[in-house]
């Protein structure tokens, strides 16, 4: 859950500094578009529209979604769909690349080919290549940095990363490659300072390290002062170390992600409204350490939101691992479990929480229960004769 909430695409870019400037001139409105054509003011380009069409784009999803490129002097339509096809993209994958991706042409030929052997670095063949640009074009044509990119994917392979999961950071955490490489080899060596000085094991800190970077790769994007800053303060909350490294790895890293004020609120907050003192608090965050990542409004509205069910704040505190579901997914699973006549209020939570696998799995049970016999009909019978 935490992963999807820092999941994000990447807006694409002009892959040359001169069409940058002017994608950010003429972007903001229509009306200001001095681009020309056949020395006639406000008109699309003629010979890019052709060629969109030549290639069954439906120009009318370009209109809407990035309208500016038909009026680009400069495209390279043809180059960019010949790009595509070499790597065995059909035309219906090249026409449905560029409507999603319209920034496509006005990228260079020289810089697509660029970018198509980066990505090949880390994609077993071009038929994985092409499902990948099909499914994050943006991602494809964001180009920038493409030597930085290199010595990235070079030096996580490294690492040891494999090439699927590098391919999944170069499609939904794209920013990580434009970190100066220096950067990125700064925070692995404060990464794995850290989880040593917490206690970790030598042996077992690549497992660890690989694991954490191929659950959270933002992670490569905070400072190692803000790092240090959040260790320091939970220690001072009276977390031991081994404690902190559970926390961390529960997070999935995303506690870096968090500045200690934030946390501190978190705390304050949820020491009052469960009425409980530093030690029991403290208890709380271990079994559900979303605690500390949640903001106070989130908590109060999850808190809230059960309450109104009927659900009791002591219940809460048995299970809290329940406050990482939103109201309409506790509104839901309540309904369904009261389905079968099953009380949650009166009952324990560990039926409600969890994730939607292991909810169907519990309800699946309680189902099974419910409907079963009260006798076995194909037991035999003792009858004494």
């Amino acid at each position: 859950m935490l992963w999807k909430l820092l999941i994000r695409s990447q807006l694409c870019r002009l892959c040359s500094f001169r069409k940058m400037l002017s994608a950010s001139k003429y972007r903001p409105s229509l009306a200001s578009f001095t681009y020309t054509t056949d020395h006639q003011s406000n008109k699309e380009n003629k010979r890019t529209v052709e060629k969109l069409y030549k290639f069954s784009v439906d120009i009318r999803k370009i209109r809407r979604l990035k309208g500016w490129v038909l009026f680009e002097d400069e495209t390279y339509v043809e180059e960019v769909a010949s790009v595509l096809q070499q790597l065995g993209a059909d035309e219906a994958t090249v026409a449905s690349i560029l409507e999603r991706c319209p920034e496509a042409i006005v990228c260079s030929p020289t810089t697509v080919n660029t970018q198509r052997e980066l990505w090949q670095l880390v994609c077993k063949n071009e038929q994985e290549l092409v499902k990948l640009i099909e499914q994050f074009p943006e991602s494809f044509f964001t180009i920038k940095d493409q030597e930085t990119q290199k010595l990235n994917i070079q030096f996580f392979q490294e690492l040891g990363l494999k090439n699927v999961v590098i391919g999944r950071f170069l499609t939904t955490a794209s920013n990580i490659f434009h970190n100066p490489i220096e950067k990125n080899r700064q925070m692995i060596i404060i990464l794995q300072e850290s989880y040593l000085n917490l206690g970790g094991s030598e042996a077992n800190m690549k497992v660890w390290l690989l694991k954490l970077l191929s659950q959270n790769p933002f992670i490569l994007l905070n400072s190692s002062a803000a790092i240090k800053k959040t260790l320091e303060f939970l220690q001072e909350q009276g977390f031991t170390n081994f404690e902190i490294l559970q926390l961390l790895s529960k997070l999935k890293g995303f506690l870096f992600q968090l500045c200690p004020g934030n946390i501190q609120n978190s705390i304050s907050f949820s020491k009052n409204a469960f009425k409980c003192t530093d030690h029991d608090l403290k208890q709380l965050v271990l079994k559900c350490p979303a605690i500390l990542y949640y903001s106070v409004p989130v908590l109060e509205e999850r808190i809230q939101g059960l309450l109104k069910e009927g659900i009791s704040i002591a219940q809460i505190k048995e299970t809290p691992m329940v406050l990482e579901l939103t109201p309409q997914i506790v509104q839901y699973r309540i309904r369904k479990l009261n389905s079968l006549g099953y009380r949650i209020k009166d009952g324990h939570l560990a039926n409600l929480s969890g994730t939607k696998k292991e909810f169907e799995a519990n309800f699946g049970k309680i189902q099974a229960k419910k409907g079963r016999p009260l006798f076995n009909p194909v037991a035999p019978l003792n009858v004494e004769e």
